[in-house]
């Protein structure tokens, strides 16, 4: 697992890289094997006049090809990271959902093939 951030008009500290890699890598356990996740998070524009909106993306690409990515918006950035996180690793679930239930139901109609013989 990898993990890089890149950060937009803001200072990236080392409590902010902490925090982001500290729940950026719990995604790895709903994702097969090693992956590569990258990460930008910063101010989306400086001239907001209700004050400032962050924005956290995040990219991660699995051993298999497989690419996944989310992005939000928040009025806080650690808000923004939490956001993010939890909407990747629902897509993470839900495409490995997908392709669970799909090679289950090719496996029971080759099942009803061999029966049927």
């Amino acid at each position: 697992m990898s993990i890089n951030i890149k950060s937009t008009l803001i200072e990236l500290t080392p409590a902010l890289t902490d925090y982001t890699e500290k729940r950026l890598s719990s995604i790895t356990k709903y994702a097969e094997g090693d992956c590569v996740i990258t990460a930008e998070i910063g101010k989306t524009t400086m001239h907001h006049k209700n004050g400032d909106v962050y924005k956290a993306e995040v990219n991660v690409t699995t051993p298999l090809g497989r690419q996944y990515n989310a992005s939000s918006e928040k009025t806080d950035l650690y808000e923004a990271i939490d956001d993010v996180r939890s909407e990747i690793i629902r897509e993470i679930k839900g495409g490995r959902d997908r392709s669970q239930t799909l090679f289950r139901r090719g496996a029971s109609k080759l099942k009803r093939l061999i029966k049927g013989m």
